[in-house]
């Protein structure tokens, strides 16, 4: 389950483009943040995907990530031309494919390698939708199988792509736009797909083609009323519109954090209660429908001279940091041993769940005893990031390749002492409030199944 929010120049602050995503994935399905640089390719050559290969292109551009650790491909990310894409998982009536093919993410990462634009890019998924269809299973340990939509932006547009199965239908993005794990076009839009109307009146969807409506014809009722993807996708919904001409990067941050109209009134919020994944910041418990949390985030700001992406690298953005991060030479910092399934206390991902998973026992008590630093520290990573912004916009790659790089790693480095700094203080803090127990239960066997330590 994910959400991604979009909003134009008219909707925003300072007439750019922002794009931003909370990836849910299983507890211990930890996300990899990767930098891939361009590249020219010899002619015939493949690329090896999550499961199958492809032809690859002459040329692909650098490209930033946040993917699941074993997936090729990604669920977000943008590349050095600032085309920015989140996707969805979407359940719909057609059936899916569970043998090993093209995933979503797949699909998305290599039309960021590929898309100089958002519309390129729309017409590259597409491309690949009809030549290899979508299937196999999206996720670890336990498998799903879904089909996908895509909110796909560049400094000066976005669109947002709907699938179900090799149906799809498009539509341009006029000033915001959120999506969550549910169909949301209707019966208008700006491009289909063949066959799209008459499959719908042969399965007796519609009665007339003009009543064929792309959501409610090709959504699975079931899961789609079940999952809370209405309730997160009409919450981030009004939080832009609220903002609509004010919108900031910190907006879309506070939207990522958001835990629904409930815990913005300031009454008391409890991760532990819930039976469906109404939030936009997730948090997993025991049973089927809220089966995950979210495992990243980011904030992708779209400016046509200067490209930033705020990205998390870790899980749950109510308790951690987002860092800044750029393409055109800079990139990633040394961020420790890529993640996996397992606990490794030295990679990035890993290193916030002491922290994120000791939060969790009290969040009420627990929360509080570190939030107001972080987002001190976080203020200044924007406000520095605005200062360079004005001082490098106009410089060529090569002559802000160094300083950016300097500010995105002192930016990593400072989060992570301060994580450290906070698990600690955390950790001591005498738990107050215990969590209910089916929820205790949960995080007790994913904790197991991970190897977590026993003090976390």
């Amino acid at each position: 389950m994910c959400d991604t929010i979009v909003a134009l120049g008219d909707a925003t602050l300072d007439g750019t483009v922002i794009l931003a995503k909370n990836s849910d994935r299983q507890p211990n399905e930890a996300q990899v943040l990767a930098h891939v640089p361009g590249a020219r390719h010899e002619a015939g050559a493949t690329v090896r995907c999550t499961y199958i290969s492809v032809p690859q292109v002459p040329e692909t551009y650098e490209v930033l990530l946040s993917r699941p650790f074993w997936i090729w491909g990604c669920e977000m990310g943008v590349n050095a031309l600032g085309v920015a894409i989140g996707n969805e998982a979407v359940f719909t009536r057609e059936p899916y494919d569970k043998e090993p093919g093209l995933l979503g993410m797949d699909m998305a990462r290599l039309a960021l390698e590929r898309a100089a634009t958002a519309q390129r890019a729309l017409e590259i998924i597409l491309g690949l939708l009809e030549t290899y269809g979508q299937g196999g299973n999206h996720a670890y340990p336990n498998p799903e199988y879904y089909h996908n939509s895509f909110l796909i932006a560049d400094p000066h547009e976005a669109w947002l792509l709907e699938t179900a199965g090799k149906y799809w239908v498009a539509d341009r993005v006029r000033s915001v736009r959120t999506i969550s794990n549910g169909l949301t076009i209707g019966r208008e839009w700006e491009l289909a797909g063949p066959g799209l109307r008459e499959h719908a009146l042969e399965q007796k969807l519609a009665r007339t083609a003009e009543d064929v409506a792309f959501d409610r014809c090709y959504s699975d009722p079931i899961y789609t009323s079940m999952d809370g993807c209405r309730p997160r996708q009409k919450r981030t919904t009004a939080l832009l519109k609220a903002e609509r001409g004010q919108i900031t990067v910190a907006t879309a941050m506070s939207v990522l954090r958001d835990h629904g109209p409930r815990a913005a009134t300031g009454k008391a919020w409890d991760p532990g209660r819930g039976l469906t994944m109404d939030a936009v910041c997730a948090h997993a418990t025991l049973g089927p429908l809220r089966p995950a949390g979210t495992a990243g985030s980011m904030v992708a700001h779209l400016a046509p001279d200067l490209v930033t992406c705020w990205l998390t690298g870790t899980a749950a953005p109510c308790t951690g940091i987002f860092k800044p991060v750029y393409l055109g030479g800079a990139g990633l910092p040394d961020l420790g041993p890529q993640p996996k399934g397992v606990y490794d206390g030295e990679s990035l991902w890993w290193a916030h769940e002491r922290l994120h998973r000791a939060v969790l026992q009290d969040y009420g008590t627990r929360l509080p005893l570190y939030q107001a630093e972080r987002d001190a520290l976080e203020a200044s990573f924007l406000a520095e990031a605005a200062r360079i912004y004005e001082c490098y916009r106009g410089a060529s790659s090569q002559e802000r390749a160094a300083p950016l790089a300097a500010f995105t790693a002192s930016c990593f480095r400072q989060a992570r002492e301060a994580t450290d700094d906070w698990t600690a203080r955390v950790q001591a803090a005498e738990i107050r409030r215990w969590p209910g127990r089916l929820y205790s239960l949960a995080w007790k066997r994913w904790n197991r199944q991970a190897s977590m330590p026993d003090r976390i």
